[in-house]
């Protein structure tokens, strides 16, 4: 009897599930009635065609319910305890996840400051969790059971929890759509609408960064802001909103800018002057807003745990875009075929041709990364790569073996030519501040770019007389240029031929050098 009566109950249930509590519960505004037919028997009657429009009656949502419990408690379980507590089992479940769902988490506030409204909602939850116990529909004891006041009474942490699932699912739209720049290696074009010029938190300079950084900031500035104003629970969840937005760029923006991040682009450099931009700007959050967080959580707001992951990630996409350059000035000065045999002309414009390709290299990352990097980063990254270029083609040069008198002269007007070439990115990276600096430009171009020092003066021995040149190394300057003995003892016998001098002035060096 008893598995008959269980059969027929959960039969009942999900009758009851189907046919009354799921359109009282989804349908607002639907209308609950019982009456008598006529043979006496009791009907529920169910009008969901009234459906709101309105924001969500719980109230009215909750009276339905009730009406149809009761129906159930008086003519379904004919008010015995047992047989209810039974049908509650089989239907509460189901039917409180579908309350939560659909009216109380609708019902949670959209704004922080509309959270004591909420308070008439606890109330009716209450209200109406008692009168289902009243009719044992749910237990007493039975705290579990007690699904609607829990969630009710944790209004404020599902309120928070909605809220950061907004924020970061916008923080989300905006790194998704990050910008492209349209302005690669090949491209003449520039597009300046994608990126704004900001100033650096600790260094007196502007850099371009990505629209989208700017929104991400902003975004993060606001829920800081709100968490400032809430309560110490909603304030926590505000407080970790805010770090994982700025980490979805970390997560996102390498991802989807990988193309760009591997070939020397503008785009590279944005995405670098934003994790730098965003590693100085994150240590100052907390300095910002730590004060104004409710008292217990003052001790745990910490941002500056994830600056260094920004900063070696810029680090990381500069030194990329270095490398990228630099392979390229390689590919281009291998081209000069190690300047062999610039006396004859085929030779001679090829190794022209090679310069000619290392100062449009380097022109081309002027004029893409100068508009948008930090003064000093780029300063920095260029003398890099001047420095880069110098010391590859004076290394070439010093591997030459016998030399002639003619291509000496071919060798140094290449040298010559190079660096007039160069002048315009050197002048780039001192910043042509005044008649007094570009006096003295030789010795603030040495300093910056020590190679560069090295090649000037390897021009000037090509048409040095033997004897000065072993001076130069006598007297020291030659080492104080970089050179090392057995550099100036190959470049003797490379452009001097065999003699008694030559061997006097070899042995003077080796002397000096012991």
């Amino acid at each position: 009897i008893v598995g008959f009566l269980d059969y027929g109950l959960a039969k009942v249930a999900d009758l009851m599930i189907k046919f009354a509590i799921i359109p009282a519960i989804t349908n607002n505004g639907t209308f609950v009635w019982e009456e008598y037919d006529q043979d006496s028997m009791a009907v529920i009657g169910i009008d969901s065609s009234s459906r709101s429009q309105g924001d969500i009656e719980v109230f009215g949502t909750f009276s339905s319910l009730s009406q149809i419990i009761k129906f159930i408690y008086k003519y379904i379980c004919f008010e015995n305890g047992t047989w209810m507590q039974c049908f509650g089992k089989l239907t509460w479940p189901r039917m409180s996840n579908l309350i939560i769902s659909h009216c109380l988490s609708k019902a949670v506030p959209e704004d922080a400051a509309k959270m004591a409204e909420f308070e008439d909602i606890i109330r009716l939850t209450m209200e109406f969790e008692n009168s289902l116990k009243e009719m044992q529909f749910i237990s007493y004891d039975n705290n579990n059971e007690q699904t609607l006041s829990h969630f009710a009474h944790n209004v404020e942490v599902h309120f928070a929890c909605r809220k950061k699932c907004e924020i970061l699912a916008k923080a989300r739209d905006i790194l998704v759509q990050f910008n492209s720049l349209e302005t690669t290696w090949n491209s003449n074009m520039h597009s300046y609408d994608a990126f704004e010029a900001v100033d650096l938190l600790f260094q007196p300079e502007k850099c371009c960064v990505s629209r989208a950084l700017s929104q991400i900031l902003q975004l993060v500035h606001k829920t800081l802001t709100d968490a400032c104003k809430s309560s110490t629970r909603v304030a926590k969840e505000f407080y970790h909103a805010a770090r994982d937005v700025m980490l979805l760029y970390k997560a996102i923006v390498p991802t989807k800018m990988s193309k760009h991040l591997n070939d020397v682009s503008q785009e590279a450099i944005v995405v670098h002057n934003d994790c730098y931009y965003l590693s100085q700007e994150i240590l100052g959050l907390a300095f910002q807003y730590r004060a104004d967080f409710p008292s217990s959580l003052k001790k745990f707001v910490v941002f500056v745990d994830i600056a260094p992951s920004f900063y070696q990630m810029a680090e990381n996409v500069l030194q990329t875009q270095i490398e990228l350059v630099i392979n390229r000035l390689k590919e281009a000065i291998d081209g000069a075929d190690g300047f062999q045999n610039t006396h004859q002309p085929q030779q001679f414009e090829l190794a022209k041709f090679s310069i000619d390709q290392v100062v449009f290299i380097l022109e081309k990352a002027h004029v893409i990364w100068e508009p948008l990097m930090a003064t000093s980063t780029y300063k920095r990254t260029m003398c890099i790569l001047l420095d880069a270029t110098s010391s590859r083609i004076t290394k070439d040069l010093l591997l030459l073996d016998d030399i002639a008198a003619e291509e000496t002269l071919q060798l140094q007007s290449l040298v010559h030519m190079a660096l007039e070439n160069l002048l315009p990115l050197l002048h780039s990276v001192t910043g042509e501040a005044d008649e007094k600096l570009k006096l003295m430009e030789g010795a603030v171009f040495d300093e910056l770019i020590p190679s560069l020092r090295k090649l000037r003066r390897l021009a000037d021995l090509f048409d040095m007389p033997l004897k000065s040149i072993t001076s130069l190394w006598e007297s020291g300057e030659l080492i104080n240029d970089s050179f090392t003995s057995s550099e100036v003892e190959n470049f003797i016998r490379a452009v001097f031929s065999d003699s008694p001098l030559r061997k006097e002035c070899l042995r003077r060096i080796e002397t000096t050098q012991k």
